[in-house]
């Protein structure tokens, strides 16, 4: 062994014959994963490492790095650490356990002297990863490296395969021991690999790679996240096809490989460092003169100490997603930061907002436009996004195959689920990962799609580490926070932990925020950033007004900081909105023909599915075609068309004729990021803050020319029937989905402001704070079943929230952890992406709906598939265009008796989608259950 400090580098020839018989048989990728050739392991070690330095150069953001750079202390080398890093995670390749698991490169292995006991290696399985967590801790401790340091760098490489163990799963197993580690020749052979290994990449040896600081966790896990980027691009085996000869291995070698695969790849960076941006560029950006709350909230984000927490409470039509857009370019420019993440509250919401943020990128930087990415399962439909990018064929493509070699061995770490470093060959999966390579979308420089994405960042799935390296150098904007329920807000807390400590800013938008989840979101933060299992808060400042902006931070070795400010609100008076009951025995039809007789448009909102049809066939039968009918149980082509029509009928046109009578009945979907302006609103009674986003989709702009009778801005609320001074009846639906007391609390502001009004945005804050303080006053007559209700509401509450404990990403107690270790620890614990559930209640289930006549199968709207099913590529779109989301109790019935059909079963597509077979009339069986689809109510249960 040459002793270090010789400055080897890549020159092999003056190693030891004996060395260089080592370095030239232990192999990373056999021949049928490297192209047909065997690739040698420290050719892929010097792959990925190459691979790593593209990462750092053209991907990492300046914050990033920083971090990083800070690991080494003064003068040190960040970029060289981070190389390190990603190339020595598949150190234990070098062991008898996975060197014996090919018969050809264990023969070679063999002839250079390193043997093992047949027996053992067959006898006892030890994944290479955990091997390697095993050498490199031994050898880190025999480099004198201190245990600090040692302990937060073997959980690297024991989870490049997705899962962190703790340091008893290591291994070896007892009864292998150390012949599965390496007995004789071996410990000097993999002492040979990883000083030559530190050596090409530019260190003298091991013990000067020390770091002279422990990152904090996150970064940990941000880093765990990147070596796995660089391991699955350095696997592509069309770009780095096997070397089988050591002198043929060089860094030189190795980076030119990297450079073509990342250029055929296509992968980029953000829009790297950009200037901070001015009141000039929001006028530039968006063609329209900043708002009152809109300057507020760019000067508070400017004032901010640090990376931090920004909450921005504004009513409806405040313009806050403009806001957030101009405080993220602040923020990026401030703290070095490279790109975005928006999280909307559904894919609906979510195809309006790429096209704003694709846009507002195209203005910051326009080279940097094509990097916005869209990412929800549904974007095949999203027009915008076929324009652009064709058939997404692609996709799945960027990163591929790392495959393990280790046929079959146990998999107690789960890896045996379907992923990408499992697959000899890309291959999509489930319809829910279609347009994205799985785990990787957050990889973008700029991504669009559901707070789903975050959420499951914050859960204990495989690759978790994956998606946080995805929001690392990102600003993070959350729209409509409000609607996180009590479950989904556990996961929510859980990402802003994690967040905190990484020193990734969040921006949190919310049109009605109850002040006891503002305080719980501050929290969490904060308590992240100081790196705490819990935190005490400073008082929070509750001016009174409303917009409303709260910054919080925490400065390097300072207490947190919180501040706020208040706007006025853009319209110079606020919006008097008429408070009235419609009983349930009251005519809808009688009540819409008396308002509607000089035109007009109307929106009436119902809580359930099958209120929403019975209430369109009822109104449909006096007003005809004048009535639109929108609820989540269309299909994914009809939904979307209804949409787009829906939101042209109730557009805003200011200064424009009156528009055309029309009536859109819709469920929840239209709450939220639904850009109507109805003259009137009739909605099913709904929790307070609820109540108010709808009332948000009416007399949302100046200058509409609307009815005489419609020119005060009405919300008439039914779903429920007051009787006198007792509580109310409650429709059973509604109360069925929101519970009884939330119900209550609403009726009791209606009634008590029937016939009177509420002034928006002006009393948002405090209509929402009194709906959900227990303290808040109650009729005298409902006090007892009030106080029942409440207590019941609350252990609901409480079990909601413990169902959610199981699944997220720290265990209670382990906040303040100094390392990964243990993060999936024990086998009984890990999660799957298919059994985690980041939104709360039995999920519906897809299908894709297929007519069968006397010609055979057909898609949804009649397009011919082949005798078994088989989908030509120009019909494959029609085809996909009727999948349609069954309802919750056909769930079981659906599991049990839908398959896909017999020609789908190698369409990369269709081979897991479920065909729920319909015949002319749209009827069919799902289990016992006889559903139909009808052209104009959607799915019908029959």
């Amino acid at each position: 062994m040459i002793d270090a400090g010789d400055g080897v580098g890549d020159d092999w020839s003056v190693l030891p014959d004996v060395e260089r018989g080592w370095l030239g048989c232990l192999w990373g990728k056999s021949a049928g994963r490297a192209g047909g050739s065997v690739n040698l392991l420290l050719s892929h070690m010097l792959d990925t490492a190459a691979v790593a330095e593209l990462i750092w150069d053209r991907y990492l953001a300046d914050a990033v790095r920083t971090k990083v750079a800070a690991l080494t202390g003064l003068g040190g080398d960040g970029r060289r650490l981070f190389v390190w890093l990603c190339g020595v995670h598949d150190l234990g390749k070098a062991t008898p356990a996975f060197q014996s698991v090919d018969a050809s490169c264990a023969a070679a292995v063999r002839r250079s002297g390193l043997g093992w006991d047949e027996f053992a290696v067959k006898a006892h399985r030890w994944r290479h990863e955990l091997a390697g967590a095993r050498v490199l801790s031994r050898m880190l401790e025999q480099a004198g490296w201190t245990a600090v340091q040692c302990d937060w760098v073997w959980p690297l490489v024991a989870g490049h395969h997705g899962r962190v163990p703790s340091g008893g799963e290591l291994g070896p197993p007892r009864r292998g021991g150390t012949k599965l580690q390496g007995a004789g020749d071996w410990p000097m052979a993999q002492r040979v690999l990883l000083e030559c290994f530190t050596r090409a990449v530019g260190f003298a040896d091991v013990a000067s790679v020390q770091p002279k600081v422990v990152p904090v966790r996150a970064l940990q896990l941000e880093l765990s996240g990147f070596i796995v980027m660089a391991d699955w691009i350095a696997s592509n085996e069309d770009h780095f096809s096997g070397i089988d000869t050591l002198d043929a291995i060089s860094l030189e070698k190795a980076r030119s490989r990297a450079e073509k695969a990342w250029t055929e790849l296509g992968l980029a960076r953000g829009w790297g460092r950009i200037g901070e941006p001015s009141v000039e560029d929001f006028r530039s950006r968006f063609q329209a003169e900043p708002r009152s709350s809109q300057r507020v909230a760019i000067e508070c984000a400017a004032g901010m100490g640090g990376p931090g927490l920004m909450v921005v409470e504004a009513p409806m039509g405040e313009g806050k997603t403009k806001t957030a857009l101009l405080c993220t370019e602040v923020l990026a420019a401030r703290f070095g930061l490279d790109g975005v993440f928006v999280g909307m509250p559904t894919q609906a919401t979510s195809d309006p907002m790429f096209t704003e943020v694709r846009a507002w990128v195209a203005e910051v930087d326009p080279n940097a436009a094509s990097q916005v990415a869209l990412l929800h399962g549904k974007r095949r439909f999203n027009k915008e996004w076929q324009r652009l990018s064709g058939v997404d064929a692609a996709a799945d493509f960027g990163f591929v195959s790392v495959g393990e070699d280790e046929y079959g061995l146990e998999d107690p770490y789960g890896s045996g689920d379907f992923d990408p470093c499992l697959s000899e060959r890309p291959q999509r999966t489930v319809p829910a990962e279609w347009f994205m390579g799985a785990k990787r979308g957050l990889l973008a420089p700029f991504v669009v799609g559901t707070i789903d994405q975050l959420l499951i960042a914050a859960t204990r799935t495989k690759h978790v580490m994956l998606r946080m390296a995805g929001l690392a150098g990102k600003v993070v904007i959350l729209d409509e926070v409000h609607a996180a329920d009590v479950y989904m807000s556990e996961f929510l807390v859980e990402g802003l932990r994690w967040l905190g400590q990484a020193g990734v800013p969040v921006i949190l938008l919310s049109a009605t925020l109850p002040p006891r989840q503002r305080r719980q979101l501050l929290g969490a933060y904060l308590a992240g950033a100081r790196h705490s299992e819990s935190l005490d808060l400073p008082p929070i400042p509750d001016r009174p007004g409303y917009p409303r902006v709260t910054t919080a931070w925490v400065s390097a070795g300072s207490e947190p900081t919180i501040e706020q400010s208040v706007a006025p609100a853009w319209r110079s008076e606020p919006l008097k909105v008429r408070i009235e009951i419609a009983a349930e025995e009251i005519s809808l039809t009688q009540l819409l023909q008396h308002r509607l007789e000089d035109g007009g448009c109307a929106l009436v909102i119902r809580n359930t599915v099958a209120r929403a049809q019975q209430t369109y066939e009822e109104l449909s039968a006096v007003f005809g075609a004048e009535v639109r009918l929108l609820h989540g149980q269309l299909h994914v082509r009809q939904r979307a068309e209804e949409t787009d029509r829906c939101l042209e009928l109730l557009g805003p046109r200011r200064g424009g004729p009156q528009r055309a009578r029309t009536i859109v009945v819709a469920t929840q979907i239209a709450e939220q990021s639904f850009d109507v302006d109805a003259d009137l609103l009739i909605t099913d009674l709904a929790p307070m803050d609820l109540l108010l986003q709808r009332i948000g989709r009416m007399h949302r702009h100046d200058g509409v020319l609307r009815p005489p009778e419609l020119r005060v801005p009405t919300v008439v609320v039914t779903g429920f029937s007051p009787r006198g001074e007792g509580v109310p009846d409650f429709e059973k639906g509604s109360e069925y989905i929101y519970g009884r007391y939330p119900l209550l609390r609403a009726a009791i502001a209606v009634l008590r402001d029937r016939d009177g009004h509420w002034e928006i945005p002006a009393q948002v804050p405090d209509l929402v704070a009194e709906a959900y303080d227990p303290d808040s006053p109650v009729p005298e007559s409902w006090a007892g079943e009030v106080g029942e209700a409440y207590q019941s509401w609350r252990d609901d509450q409480q079990k909601r929230a413990d169902k959610a404990a199981p699944f997220l990403l720290t265990r209670l107690g382990e906040h303040g952890n100094p390392t990964l270790e243990g993060l999936h620890r024990g086998s009984g614990t890990y999660v799957s992406d298919d059994d985690v559930r980041v939104r709360d209640g039995e999920e519906g289930i897809e299908v894709v709906l297929i007519r069968r006549d006397e010609h055979g199968f057909r898609s949804e709207n009649r397009h011919q598939l082949g005798s078994h099913g088989e989908v030509a590529d120009e019909v494959l779109d029609h085809v996909l265009g009727g999948t349609l989301r069954l309802p919750t109790k056909l769930r079981g019935a659906a599991n049990a008796s839908l398959r896909p059909l017999d020609g789908w079963r190698d369409d990369p597509w269709l081979r897991y989608s479920r065909a729920l077979i319909v015949d002319g009339d749209g009827r069919g069986p799902v289990g016992d259950y006889r559903i139909r689809y009808d052209q104009l109510l959607g799915l019908v249960i029959e």
